[in-house]
């Protein structure tokens, strides 16, 4: 998007607030993120977290190579929500927003299941899989939403987010 900017990570657990929609779950994990980072004056930051819904569960990131089997045979064939939760915080400030995102996959074979799990390892993504990796490429077949959200970074959201927050 043209900006600078510096990566810092955090060793959180991420554990959603009980009974919040998935909507909400998506934002207070963001906001957990940026909570727990400590900023500076005249820093903006800005953080994310995507989760992955079908039929009311929430799929995280996949534990080991069979988690992340039975999360793409879940989501193979039929459509699944891509929810993606950003925080931006200044001191004394923050807001936080979400996009949404519907993706449908066509019925994906075993073979290619299992392909793209021992070739591209997708343990650190909700609903084991990347978009713009090959399982993406061979297996979506439409999306209604924004791509980037998806991907993990809902630019449109973010570029969104700046215009209202406030000025320092």
């Amino acid at each position: 998007m043209g900006f600078s900017f510096v990566q810092r990570t955090v060793d959180l657990d991420e554990i959603p607030a009980e009974g919040l929609s998935p909507n909400a779950v998506a934002e207070d994990l963001a906001r957990q993120k940026a909570e727990a980072i400590e900023i500076t004056e005249g820093e903006l930051l800005l953080c994310a977290d995507t989760i992955v819904v079908v039929d009311h569960d929430l799929l995280a990131k996949p534990a080991d190579r069979e988690e992340a089997l039975s999360m793409l045979r879940r989501i193979s064939g039929r459509s699944h929500q891509v929810i993606t939760g950003v925080c931006l915080r200044s001191l004394g400030r923050s807001i936080c927003g979400h996009a949404l995102t519907k993706v449908h996959f066509r019925e994906l074979k075993e073979s290619e299941m299992e392909y793209y799990i021992d070739e591209f390892q997708p343990f650190d993504k909700a609903g084991a899989y990347g978009i713009q990796e090959w399982i993406g490429m061979i297996g979506v077949d439409r999306i209604k939403g924004d791509y980037y959200n998806v991907v993990g970074l809902p630019c449109a959201l973010v570029y969104d987010l700046l215009q209202r927050f406030p000025e320092e």
